[in-house]
């Protein structure tokens, strides 16, 4: 190494490559930690490598300033290179993408079932309220935690979804009789007068008791046994917990009243082939991209609630004036049926004249 005496420059350019170093690699230094091993390799590097190392992490520093860009997102890409392969990463693009378009179609076939709605036979209320609270209380879990982009803007939208079906399905009031004004919640009245109000308020009344323990004993578990952030990311942990571990409860309900009534709704096949793919990729997702350990469970939570069903669907009667989750019943298709047949009708007529 030549130094200049009079400037205090010197050469060759040492420079300390951190670039592949992840921020879940480092460890935490604290007057509990006595002793590291440190391992260092001295080796020359190329210009170009150099210049495309400093330029790259340039370009991260210069998104995480403008805000477009989160803390640990920087860390996922580099991820993708050092720990995957090739053939994993074109697996990873294509499970993304296609996981990406059925969030949209789930989000649309979801807006337009209870845009369409006009009736709470056969749905459940309650279930739209607790959804909503457990997707708000993962949504911010999943803020807590500097999950990735798109995990985050699927959880965030599914959140505004929720809450807007709670207008859907219930009437939504405020009261002003008290010092502060209150959001009161009205059951509407076709829902009120049929079978599935009643199954749904002893579904929801056995549930609750299960879930408040299971909250109450996992919170008590997590205190004295797990490390935390913070009192805040304590509380989400804990409540997130319950509804990863246990949210099929919630999904419950539904079943119960498909248990009561004795029949499921209307759900063509070309649908049905829909949920079934989507619950594929949603497995696939859940291997390839990395996300908290709880999230990835959660997935199969979807998968028992979606086998169950296929299980009710295989021994109870299909009943066509029930709508499913898709927002059509099986009077809806007879009548796209007939009006297709009318319109084919009156175009073979307009041929023969």
């Amino acid at each position: 190494m030549n130094i200049d005496p009079f400037t205090g420059n010197y050469y060759p350019t040492v420079f300390f490559n951190e670039f592949w170093l992840l921020r879940d690699k480092l460890i935490a230094l604290n007057e509990t930690v006595t002793e590291l091993p440190l391992n260092l390799e001295v080796g020359p590097i190329s210009m170009t490598k150099w210049q495309l190392f400093m330029q790259i992490d340039q370009s991260f520093q210069i998104h995480r300033n403008y805000g477009s860009m989160l803390e640990g997102e920087a860390d996922e890409l580099k991820r993708v290179f050092l720990e995957g392969n090739p053939y994993l990463l074109g697996v990873t693009m294509i499970v993304s993408l296609l996981h990406s378009v059925f969030d949209f179609l789930a989000f649309k076939n979801d807006i337009q079932f209870w845009n369409k709605n006009k009736s709470m036979e056969g749905l459940s209320a309650k279930t739209v309220v607790v959804s909503f609270i457990c997707q708000l209380i993962i949504f911010l879990y999943l803020l807590d935690n500097d999950t990735s982009w798109m995990i985050l803007a699927s959880s965030g939208i599914g959140v505004v979804i929720e809450f807007w079906k709670i207008g859907k399905a219930m009437r939504i009031e405020i009261d002003r009789t008290g010092k502060i004004p209150m959001l009161r919640l009205r059951d509407r009245e076709s829902y009120v007068r049929n079978k599935t109000k009643e199954y749904d308020d002893i579904a929801m009344k056995y549930l609750s008791y299960v879930l408040f323990l299971l909250v109450a004993g996992f919170s008590i578990y997590s205190l004295m046994y797990e490390r935390h952030k913070s009192w805040y990311s304590w509380i989400l942990s804990s409540l997130t917990s319950c509804v990863y571990m246990f949210g099929f409860i919630m999904m419950c309900p539904q079943l119960f009243i498909n248990y009561k009534l004795k029949s499921v709704a209307h759900l063509p096949w070309r649908q049905m082939t829909y949920k079934f793919l989507n619950t594929i990729i949603d497995d696939l997702f859940a291997f390839v991209i990395k996300m908290p350990t709880l999230h990835r469970l959660s997935v199969f939570r979807d998968d028992l609630i979606f086998l169950i069903y296929l299980y009710q669907r295989w021994i109870y009667p299909v009943d066509k004036k029930r709508v499913n989750e898709f927002g059509f019943g099986g009077e809806d298709d007879d009548q796209a049926v007939e009006s297709s047949e009318v319109v084919a009708a009156k175009e073979e007529e307009k041929k023969t004249n």
